[in-house]
């Protein structure tokens, strides 16, 4: 009566023999691989193509480990349920318990004479070319799931899932801030004072770009549009090109001197209300 209490999903259903005579759908294991990516396949996506060794269905049995996928028949001990029954006497009544078949193995058939070219098992190792599309905007240690390109079990069943786990190559000369992108430029005094175009590196290009007179060590200049593609589709990042001032450390006496004279000049003096104007207070200003 349990089972009509509380229907065939109930616990009891099983447990006291209602609900019987389905087998469940065996499923192979999965596979993990890892897959490398550079900074351009990360913002872009990009197309994979892979080897990959698994247990595919055996295509002289098609798949149920028998000779010419025929010289099969049903259990005798099981009558081809996959399951044996056994009946209790208990003080609440007859108590029936289900078990897997062990002739069979839960399958249901038996295999009179074995495949030659897996050897009854129904399945054989592979190699496999398999295409995977990366979407744009993964990052390191996410995984990817392909359903139903894993193993396939043995003698039938579902195959299960290739589980990819994404590995992010450093740039040699970007470095991957979520979606944003930065690149750390040195420029020398005489650029940063008078000004310059210079070529910096961007994802899968180089652009370039315009350095106003007057620019100062610390600026951060945005490249809008440089960065990468959202992986949940909520736009592109940015690209972050953070200003630096190189110092050479080995001066000619004529170098030595100019500097001097440069030095003595009031113009190249700190103006007044900008000795507070470090990198973290032009970052501020930056971002409001």
């Amino acid at each position: 009566q349990f089972g009509d209490i509380f229907g065939d999903s109930s616990p009891f259903s099983s447990f006291f023999g209602g609900g019987g005579g389905r087998r469940a759908v065996r499923k192979g294991s999965d596979l993990r691989i890892k897959l490398k990516l550079n900074l351009e396949d990360v913002a872009n996506g990009v197309e994979k193509k892979i080897k990959v060794k698994r247990y595919t269905s055996c295509k002289s049995c098609n798949g149920n480990g028998s000779k010419h996928g025929s010289s099969l028949q049903t259990c005798t001990t099981c009558n081809g349920t996959g399951q044996l029954k056994r009946v209790q006497q208990t003080m609440l009544g007859q108590m029936v318990t289900t078990n897997t078949c062990h002739t069979c193995n839960g399958e249901g058939k038996v295999v009179l004479e074995r495949c030659e070219a897996c050897f009854g098992e129904g399945r054989v190792l592979e190699e496999d070319m398999l295409s995977i599309k990366i979407p744009a905007g993964v990052g390191e240690g996410m995984q990817l799931s392909m359903s139903g390109k894993g193993n396939v079990p043995a003698r039938g069943g579902v195959a299960g899932d290739l589980l990819i786990m994404i590995e992010e190559e450093e740039h040699p000369m970007l470095k991957r801030d979520g979606n944003n992108v930065a690149y750390d430029l040195m420029l020398n005094f005489a650029d940063l004072a008078l000004g310059a175009d210079v070529e910096v590196p961007s994802i899968g290009t180089r652009v370039k770009i315009n350095i106003k007179p007057g620019t100062q060590a610390g600026e951060v200049l945005r490249l809008k549009g440089k960065g990468i593609k959202d992986i949940n589709g909520y736009g592109v990042g940015d690209q972050l090109i953070y200003v630096n001032v190189y110092t050479p450390k080995n001066l000619s006496p004529e170098e030595r001197e100019l500097l001097y004279k440069i030095k003595e000049s009031q113009n190249f003096q700190p103006k007044a209300g900008n000795e507070g104007k470090g990198f973290f207070a032009k970052m501020k200003d930056f971002f409001n």
